[in-house]
C-alpha cells in the first residue's frame, strides 16, 4: 500500500510536468501567430496608406482639370486681408495705331492712296478753313508758301490725291528757287503713283532730279523712278538707276535698298 502511495506523487508531478510542457509550447505558437497578425497589420495598414493617398493624388488632379482657372489658395498670413473685396476695374478700349482718314466731303473724286505708295507723307494735320485752290495756291511770302505747301501736302493725305498732286506741281513751276520745290515734285510724284499713274510719275521724278541734283528728295526720287520703271515694265531701265545709286552714293540707306532690289531682280 505503501509503494502505491508513494508512486501516485510521481504520477501527479508526472502529468503536471507533460501539462506545462504542453502550455509552454502553445504559448509560443499563440505568440508567433499574434507576431505574423500584427505584420499583417502593419502591411495592411501601409498599403492602404498608400491607397489613400493614391486617391487623394487622382482626386486632385480631377479637380485641376475641371477647373483650370481656379485661384491659388491665400496665403495664412493673408487671411486677416482674403475677406476684402476686389475692386472693379474700369474697362478701356484703345484705338488702334492706325486709322484709315476720315470721310471729307469733296467734290472731287476721292482715292485713297496704298500704304506702299504714300508711307512718306508727313507733314502737321490740316488747318481747320477752306481747302479751296484759292486757299492752297501759292503766296508772295515765305510764311505763306510754307502753309500753302503743307495745306497741298495734308490733301493728299486726306484723300484728295488729285487736288494735291495738281497744287504741288503749281507750287514746284511757280517757286522754282524755293526750299521745298523738289520736295513739291517728290509728294506730287508720290501721288501720281497712288493715282496709277506711273508715266506722269516717271516724269515728275526725272524732273526731280535733273532739276535738284544736291537736294534732299533726290535719293528717294530716283529710288521711286525705278519703282515706275518697274511697274512699266521696263527692268532695264530699272536696273540702271539702282546700280547708279550704287555708284553715286554708297553706304546710304538708299544704296542698301537699291542693292537689295537689284538682287531680288537677278533671281
Amino acid at each position: 500500500m505503501r509503494p502505491l502511495l508513494a508512486i501516485v506523487p510521481l504520477c501527479a508531478l508526472t502529468a503536471c510536468a507533460t501539462t506545462n510542457s504542453a502550455s509552454n509550447s502553445e504559448l509560443v505558437s499563440l505568440r508567433a501567430e499574434v507576431r505574423s497578425l500584427r505584420e499583417a497589420q502593419s502591411h495592411l495598414e501601409k498599403r492602404l496608406e498608400r491607397m489613400e493617398m493614391l486617391a487623394s493624388v487622382k482626386q486632385a488632379r480631377a479637380s485641376r482639370a475641371a477647373t483650370p482657372a481656379a485661384e491659388p489658395a491665400p496665403a495664412p498670413e493673408a487671411s486677416a486681408t482674403s475677406a476684402l473685396v476686389t475692386p472693379e476695374l474700369a474697362v478701356v478700349k484703345l484705338k488702334p495705331r492706325a486709322e484709315p482718314a476720315p470721310a471729307l466731303p469733296v467734290r472731287v473724286d476721292v482715292v485713297e492712296p496704298s500704304d506702299e505708295d504714300m508711307e512718306l507723307f508727313v507733314s502737321a494735320s490740316p488747318d481747320e478753313g477752306s481747302t479751296s485752290d484759292e486757299a492752297l495756291a501759292p503766296k508772295a511770302s515765305d510764311s505763306g508758301l510754307d502753309a500753302a505747301f503743307e495745306q497741298a501736302v495734308a490733301a493728299l493725305r486726306t484723300g484728295n490725291v488729285e487736288g494735291g498732286v495738281t497744287t504741288l506741281l503749281g507750287f514746284a513751276e511757280n517757286n522754282p528757287r524755293h526750299a521745298r520745290a523738289d520736295n513739291a515734285l517728290y509728294f506730287s510724284g508720290l501721288g501720281q503713283m497712288g493715282l496709277k499713274d506711273y508715266a506722269s510719275a516717271a516724269g515728275t521724278f526725272e524732273r526731280l532730279i535733273s532739276r535738284y541734283p544736291a537736294g534732299d528728295a533726290v535719293l528717294d526720287g530716283m529710288l521711286r523712278l525705278a519703282e515706275c520703271r518697274l511697274r512699266l515694265e521696263q527692268k532695264d531701265d530699272a536696273r540702271a538707276l539702282y546700280t547708279r545709286i550704287l555708284t553715286q552714293f554708297p553706304g546710304t540707306a538708299a544704296a542698301t535698298q537699291a542693292e537689295q532690289r537689284l538682287a531680288s531682280l537677278s533671281h
